[in-house]
């Protein structure tokens, strides 16, 4: 069967201004194009507008998507798997989110009090859970798995301020690489070597001992693996990249 944009529109819940978007991006193609200028839009369009509409609700950029779908080794079985495990934990997460609410609504009404503790568990859980589902398998093949655990211990074992200033430090370190690349700064440069000692300090709160090949691995990963690279590539393309040689100058 074959669908009109209108259609396919329609049927997907999308505008068609988003799908023709999508084709002037050169993220999905019509099938065929008629004479008469009707893109028409068959089985394999639909199923790449699927895959797109995953990774969109995954908070992917368009130019991270059209990366992992034109990949010569993207396998669409395996893409569903992946966003499958991610979904399900995306349902943990929330669950545990949903808990923490009844409780504290419960404290705020009188009932028993929560523990500091209690009260940031369920976000220091959604973070570890949320790297382990992303990224678990490719950090445990090369640190293995103690070293994970440990990492992973840590983050859970961190008080509500250190926390805080975990998360903090996280998205200062990503907009200063979003305005890093923008501007055309050297990552080799003092901005770049800023950046990378601050991507040192967030190490810090998960790592039990710092070294500079290990910091150097962790980077050369956020360009080989697709996925790290459209986490940090998701409102700027390059800053995978950025981040990466400014490790290898820092460490170097």
């Amino acid at each position: 069967m074959e669908y009109t944009v209108k259609a396919l529109a329609e049927l997907a819940g999308v505008t068609p201004r988003t799908l023709r978007w999508y084709d002037q991006r050169g993220l999905l193609k019509p099938g065929r194009v008629t004479e008469a200028g009707y893109r028409l839009y068959g089985r394999e369009e639909v199923d790449r507008l699927q895959t797109i509409l995953f990774y969109r609700e995954l908070g992917l950029s368009l130019e991270a998507i059209r990366s992992l779908v034109d990949a010569p080794d993207f396998d669409r079985l395996e893409a569903l798997r992946g966003h499958l495990r991610e979904l399900e934990a995306r349902r943990q997460r929330l669950d545990a989110l949903i808990l923490t609410v009844e409780k504290t609504i419960e404290e705020t009404k009188g009932g028993t009090p929560m523990s500091d503790k209690e009260k940031f568990e369920a976000f220091k859980r959604r973070a570890v859970e949320a790297n382990e589902e992303r990224y678990g398998k490719e950090i445990r093949e090369k640190y293995g798995d103690a070293e994970v655990d440990r990492a992973n211990a840590s983050v859970l074992a961190l008080t509500k301020e250190e926390y805080q200033q975990w998360e903090a430090l996280g998205e200062e370190i990503l907009s200063a690489l979003a305005a890093a690349v923008r501007s055309g700064e050297d990552p080799a440069g003092e901005e770049g070597q800023r950046i990378a000692r601050l991507h040192r300090r967030w190490l810090s709160y998960s790592w039990e001992a710092y070294t500079p090949q290990a910091h150097r691995g962790l980077a050369e990963l956020y360009t080989a693996d697709g996925r790290f690279t459209a986490y940090y590539d998701k409102e700027v393309p390059g800053c995978a990249a950025f981040l990466r040689d400014a490790v290898r100058a820092y460490v170097s």
